[in-house]
């Protein structure tokens, strides 16, 4: 099977799909910086720096090898961007969200499956919204289509990291894939099971032998907050007054999760692109004083320590790694799109033996 990653970024879902043994010929995406991290991980793909609104379909098949297209897998995993509201704002002319344009690759390639994957509140959305409208140009294309809510530490990600899902099939009706981890299943991996191997490093420093094994700098003010955050899942909630922020003052609660410490024996919290920061969620480091770093925000993503992240900055490298698609879990969508093809393709030759 032949795979094209839209708005690949770094490019866990391409890795993930490669781990599965999918060949994931092309990345796309509009961000000139991630080309480094890309194509240094997921030899020989090449990266497309391209904006998709721009991009024509057949500047993608000439990219392409020649297969059947019952073996093209396009992925599109779109940035959270807002998506269209309301039926009554919708202009057919001017529909330039990124899931449509995602559409128009489909309706022109035709590919024999499709999966995309975004945030949970996509399908919530209210009135003719573009989820709606991809759904309806699915409907008309004749594909079937399957969709939920999933969870990647369903998977082996050490994350608790919900996610809508979507697989279309033309000639097979698709499904989404089995938990593997979980309850009667596999235990759920763990924080400390990702992250407790690497070496100690203070807030701000670098580790000079492991990539990306950096941190971000704390004011004295958030260090000192941190050093009264209990250890393992500690949160603001032990600070003594003094050192509490006027927001939070007064009975105001607030995001409860903010310079909070991860538990070490759970799934960690879902990263975001500014995993980095102790302000932006529960992302202090269980023990250290300091947020997790960057490689460590990578393993819980579960990217391998060989995936090398490139980037002129400490907040390009965290979006770099927050945004991905955990590897883990593109490789349970690829093994499972796989063996969904490979059962379509042994029963039509079943009934065809039949006839």
């Amino acid at each position: 099977m032949v795979a094209v990653d839209f708005f690949c970024g770094a490019g866990g879902l391409t890795r993930g799909l490669m781990n599965a043994g999918i060949n994931v010929t092309l990345g796309i995406d509009i961000k000139k910086e991630f080309r480094e991290t890309y194509e240094g991980n997921n030899f020989p793909v090449k990266y497309l720096c391209a904006d998709i609104r721009q991009l024509e379909p057949i500047d993608v098949l000439r990219m392409l090898p020649s297969v059947p297209k019952t073996q093209l897998l396009l992925a599109g995993c779109a940035p959270c961007q807002p998506f269209t509201k309301q039926r009554r704002e919708y202009n057919r002319e001017k529909d330039n969200t990124l899931l449509t344009q995602f559409g128009r690759f489909v309706a022109a390639l035709r590919p024999g499956q499709i999966v995309i994957e975004n945030v949970p509140g996509i399908k919530k959305v209210d009135g003719f919204s573009a989820y709606r409208r991809f759904c309806k140009l699915l409907e008309n294309l004749g594909y079937f289509v399957s969709e939920g809510i999933i969870d990647a530490k369903d998977y082996g990600v050490p994350q608790t990291r919900r996610r809508f899902v979507m697989i279309g099939a033309l000639d097979f009706k698709p499904t989404l894939p089995e938990p593997t981890y979980g309850s009667g299943r596999l235990p759920f991996e763990t924080v400390r099971r990702a992250i407790s191997g690497y070496p100690s490093i203070k807030a701000g420093e670098e580790h000079p032998q492991i990539p990306n094994h950096r941190s971000a700098a704390l004011s004295p003010i958030n260090l000192r907050r941190i050093r009264h955050t209990p250890k393992d899942g500690g949160c603001r909630f032990s600070w003594p007054h003094k050192l509490r922020l006027d927001c939070h003052k007064n009975g105001y609660a607030g995001h409860t999760d903010v310079y909070g410490r991860m538990w070490w024996d759970r799934p960690a919290p879902a990263l975001t692109c500014r995993f980095e920061y102790l302000s932006t969620g529960r992302y202090g480091h269980p023990a250290q004083l300091r947020a997790i770093s960057l490689r460590e925000g990578a393993r819980l993503q579960s990217f391998s320590d060989k995936f090398i992240f490139f980037g002129s900055s400490l907040a390009s490298l965290a979006t770099q790694i927050g945004n991905a698609v955990p590897v883990k879990f593109g490789e349970a969508l690829g093994r499972h799109i796989l063996a969904m093809r490979r059962d379509a393709c042994s029963n039509r030759t079943i009934r065809s033996q039949n006839l």
